[in-house]
Parts: structure tokens; sequence; C-alpha cells
């Protein structure tokens, strides 16, 4: 009952990031409390390095912040810059270029991206370290890319999501220049052009999750009009990945010994929706095309919209084996006055498919996202958010005090809230939700579960339920049972540790 992970997840080298270089810029990998997990090179002994550069000569570093949509960008980028010949190393300090992909969805997050590039910039400044160039990218170069040009010289490039692919050329034309000042800039080169751009092959790419686990982009964009939502204005309008060309990727994927796979888009389960009558393929038919992939585990759904969960999806979640009984929905809030000024689903009909869900998928954990402290949001409204996030004991869940976000209407909306208030009412949702993450992992002592190992610890093994995504839920620990990551096993539950188990395995 152990199953052991395919030996193709041997193949490539593996990295580990040290703690003490992200701490060092001030940062973590990602939104995660957890240490980094170790990184894969996705070789390509075919890809010969351009004339002129000696292959594995020069290095590149990558600080990855925001959501997993913006990982898989930064996977792509490094495969593409180790295919023309450069080295990918762990340590911003010893790379001879340090790209940071940013990521601007809510203030926070802006400080933090800028915050890395000014640890970058003072790295590329101090003539004891190697490093030449500093690249900008992500949601904050397609964002703001003339103000960051404007502010901050000392970068090289500010990069949208239409020039990645110009990334290798750009920084093979510095490396092979005999610049010996980098630092005189006046204005950094702007490469951004327009947000809504074609796919590019996702596949040969680094991998920054560890090397049994990745994310699988399925769409990009956004069509919605939430009012406090400036995404669809820099990552461009709803498209969906052609069918064949994901099931390629995810073929691809679990061929290099990938067990699970995570879906992820804007809005994922409307995967589909924008094809018309051309192709009537929707995402309960792209998991069961995954269910037939010989090595592939499970397949968690993440970033789900408050709708498009039509009696087809909702059945194939239920009926499908290696589909994960976890979904991850975003509800934003649940009052229905809030939910209209946000320009979201309405109330009834958010508690409407809640209650489908966990009717018609039994043993489903529910994830979801509320924002605190929308602009108008009384004690009221947020009381009735309280008792309805009670009532439906979402398994997981994480809450956010609102920012306002440049060019959106929630931005003008009267009666901003001060920020001690959305602090406290974000405190209040966050202590709810770790309560019922306790109370269920409590449940489940005694229990047996799928676990699912993620890396060693000493002699312990370290893994995740299938009812926890890696990097934001908790984790399952097996006293000295030496285990390879990947590893499928059933456990017995005997003991809760907060948020967390311990398991022995069942044999």
């Amino acid at each position: 009952q152990i199953e052991p992970p395919s030996m193709a997840s041997a193949r490539g080298t593996l990295l580990l990031v040290s703690a003490s270089a992200w701490s060092a810029l001030g940062l973590g990998m990602r939104a995660a409390p957890r240490a980094p997990p170790p990184l894969m090179v996705a070789t390509s002994p075919s890809a010969a390095a351009p004339v002129g550069i000696q292959p594995q000569r020069h290095t590149v570093a990558l600080v990855a912040l925001g959501c997993p949509k913006n990982t898989v960008d930064a996977e792509v980028m490094l495969g593409d810059l180790q295919r023309n010949g450069l080295r990918v190393v762990s340590e911003p300090c010893d790379a001879e270029v340090v790209i940071v992909n940013t990521c601007a969805f809510v203030e926070d997050a802006k400080r933090e991206s800028i915050s890395a590039i000014m640890s970058a910039a003072r790295l590329k400044e101090d003539r004891s370290t190697p490093v030449r160039a500093l690249y900008v990218t992500g949601c904050m170069a397609q964002r703001y890319a003339d103000e960051l040009a404007e502010e901050l010289p000392e970068v090289d490039a500010i990069v949208g999501f239409e020039s990645y692919a110009q990334i290798p050329e750009q920084v093979l034309r510095l490396l092979s220049s005999d610049a010996s000042d980098t630092t005189s800039a006046t204005r950094a080169k702007v490469l951004v052009g327009a947000a809504s751009v074609p796919f590019r092959p996702e596949t040969d790419r680094f991998q920054l999750t560890p090397a049994h686990t990745a994310y699988l982009r399925v769409a990009e964009g956004c069509d919605h009009a939430c009012s406090f939502c400036a995404i669809p204005g820099f990552r461009g309008s709803f498209r969906s990945k052609p069918f064949d060309t994901a099931l390629a990727e995810a073929q691809m994927l679990v061929a290099r010994g990938v067990r699970e796979l995570n879906l992820i888009a804007e809005d994922t389960n409307q995967f589909g929706s924008d094809w018309g009558e051309a192709d009537g393929r929707r995402l309960s038919d792209f998991l069961r095309a995954l269910e037939g992939l010989e090595g592939l585990r499970w397949i968690r759904l993440l970033y789900c919209y408050p709708s498009y969960f039509s009696d087809d999806l909702v059945g194939e979640i239920a009926r499908n084996p290696k589909v994960v009984k976890y979904i991850d929905i975003p509800l934003q809030h649940m009052d229905a006055s809030v939910l209209q000024r946000m320009r979201r689903p309405g109330a009834a009909a958010t508690a409407a498919l809640l209650e489908r869900l966990r009717a018609q998928i039994p043993g489903l954990a529910l994830r979801t996202t509320f924002i605190c402290g929308f602009p108008g949001e009384t004690e009221a409204e947020h009381r009735t958010l309280v008792k309805e996030a009670r009532r439906f004991g979402f398994e997981r869940g994480g809450a956010f005090a609102y920012s306002p976000e440049d060019g959106t209407p929630a931005a003008d909306l009267p009666s901003q809230l001060d920020d001690e208030v959305k602090q406290a009412r974000k405190d209040e949702l966050v202590s709810l939700f770790q309560m019922r993450s306790e109370e269920w992992a409590e449940a489940q002592v005694g229990s047996i579960l799928r676990v699912m190992v993620d890396r060693m610890d000493g002699t312990d093994a370290v893994g995740r339920t299938e009812f926890d995504a890696i990097d934001i839920d908790g984790t399952v620990r097996i006293p000295t049972m030496p285990l390879a990551p990947g590893t499928v096993v059933r456990a017995r539950i005997v003991a809760a540790d907060g948020l967390d188990l311990i398991a022995e395995v069942v044999r």
C-alpha cells in the first residue's frame, strides 16, 4: 500500500533554495510560512547555447513572488534561460543576472516587490558580488512599467508578459557586452506590450515546486468586473488554453515524474467557456482526460469562481478518483449588500452553490478567501460574513484586509474604513479559520487517509493529505519513516498538532 514515485522524478539536478538567501532579501519564496521546497532543473540536453556564450558559464537567479500563475511564468522564464546556456543558481548574491518576478495584487504585495527590487539593486551596486544585471518582470512590471523605469534607474529592463520570450536575448546581449559599469543607467529599458497575449509552451520549464507536484495553467486573464480588482487590466481578457495543448503539457509533466497536478487560472472552472459551439469540451472533459494519465495520482482545483459549476463538473469531481475532494473558491464576502457592491455573484446563489457542493461531493474540503473591510462595510455586514463563514464550516481559509487598487471602482467608493478596523476584522476571520482547521485536524485522529510525501525532515517523512494544498495548508508528519518525495501512502492519523497531523503508515 506504499506507492513509490516514478523513477522519472529522479531526473534533473536538484537544488535546495537557501532560506538565508531569501531572508537576506527580506522575502519568502512565495507566500508560504514553511521552508522553500527543492527546485528541479528541467534539463534539456539537446539545447545549444548561442554562439559566443559558453554553456553554463553565466548564472541567473530569480526571486519568485506572488501567486502560482506567477510561479509558472517564472518557471518558463528560467527554462528559456537554461536552454540558452545560463546556469540557474539559488542565491541572488551568486548570480550575474537577478530577475525579480513581481506581484501587484494588493498593497502588501507591491511593497514586498519593491523591497525585493531594491535589495537586488544593492547586490548589483556591491562590487564584491558578481551581479551585473537586474530585470523586473511580473504583474508590477506589466502594470507600472513607466513608473518603475523612472524611479528605479538601477534596473536594466522592465519586461511585460508579451516580451518574456525576449528575456534570453536581452540577457545574453548584456552578458556578452564589455560594459564595466552597469550601475550608471539613467532609465531602464521598457519591454511591455499587450496584456492579452497568446499562450507560450509551458512544458520545458525549470520547476520551482518539488519534482512530484506542479501547477498546470489551463487559462489566463479574466472577464469579470469585480469592483475591487485590477487584474483584468494587466492580465488581459479570459482565454482558455487549447484543450489538446493543456493535455499534452499534463502528459509531459507526468512523464517527468509529476504525481500531483494543481490546476490554476484566474477562474479555473471557467475553462473552455470561451470556445462556444466550436468546441464543446469543458473542465469536466479535461478532468476525465487527465484520469487516464498513468502515474498521475492527484488532481487539485484551485482558484475556482462561484459560478460555472455545471452538473457535469460537480458529478465528475465526485466520481473521478484522481480529483481530490478539495475545492478552492475565493468567495471574497458572504453579505448580500457587500457582494453587490463588489459586483460578485449574489449571497443566495453562493449559499446554494456551497450547499450543492457539500451534498453532491462526499467528504469535500472547501477553501475560501475573504476580503475584510471593504468600503462601506458595516459592523452588521461583517457579522453576517462571520456568521456565514461559521455556518458553512470551511475546512481551509484565509482573509486579507481590503486595499484600494488604482483605477478600480471600489477605490473611489465613499466610506473607506480605517486600517485598524480592517485589520481587526481580518484577524477575527483568520482566527475563525484556524479554529475550524484545528477542529478538522482533531476529527481525523483514528482515521486512515491518503498522504503524499513532500520531503524528508531528518528521519521523518513530511507530506499532506489530499485535503491540503502544498505550501498553503497543513502537513502530515510520519516519524522515523524514510520515504521518497512523491510517494503516496495510506496512513493512520494518531495525533493532531494544531493544524498539522501525526501519522503512521498502514501496511
